[in-house]
């Protein structure tokens, strides 16, 4: 990689970059199982959800171009899953193999343990996708399951891959924060 990888927080003039990746991803690609790319007002829509939960939602840039994003969501919104986050990445094609999802994954999960959560998982759509397992792997995630045939897209079952990893310690203490807000969404 020649260019320096920087990852800082998102604001709202990143939302065109971030719509035109995700749409890229959608059109493109089993990491999520939409098939119609949102527009700009829903990506807003979207990021501000996770923000208002006092959640991370990053962008990667390189040359000064917005070329990938993450965030972390609620896993569920039930009370006792506040301490649990999932974990969301999207990269340009362009970025690919840069180094730009696993500096993306490491500021997150970094951001996440400084909240005091203490679970992120990783929900990968297709089996297929060994660089995101791999990159999971490399950075502390351990494969917990494979669900067959869970998402239909272009023309094909997709299953979705579960991965886990433990922040602050996982369960091994009670948690020490209150956790994120759960309600309003």
């Amino acid at each position: 990689m020649s260019s320096t990888v920087v990852i800082r927080p998102s604001v709202d003039a990143d939302v065109p970059a971030i719509t035109e990746i995700y749409g890229w991803n959608v059109l493109n690609g089993f990491g999520t199982f939409e098939e119609v790319p949102p527009d700009e007002a829903e990506m807003a829509r979207r990021r501000e959800g996770f923000l208002s939960r006092g959640l991370p939602y990053l962008v990667a840039e390189l040359d000064g171009k917005v070329v990938g994003y993450a965030y972390a969501g609620p896993f569920r919104l039930r009370a006792a899953y506040r301490y649990t986050v999932e974990d969301s990445i999207y990269v340009s094609p362009d970025a690919v193999g840069s180094g730009v999802g696993r500096a993306l994954l490491k500021t997150l999960i970094e951001a996440c343990e400084a909240l005091g959560l203490r679970q992120m998982c990783a929900v990968i759509g297709d089996s297929g996708n060994q660089a995101s397992i791999a990159l999971h792997a490399a950075l502390g995630f351990e494969k917990k399951g494979v669900f067959p045939d869970m998402g239909h897209k272009f023309g094909r079952w997709l299953d979705l891959v579960w991965m886990q990893r433990p922040l602050n310690g996982g369960g091994a203490t009670p948690p020490d924060t209150p956790g994120m807000s759960l309600n309003g969404v």
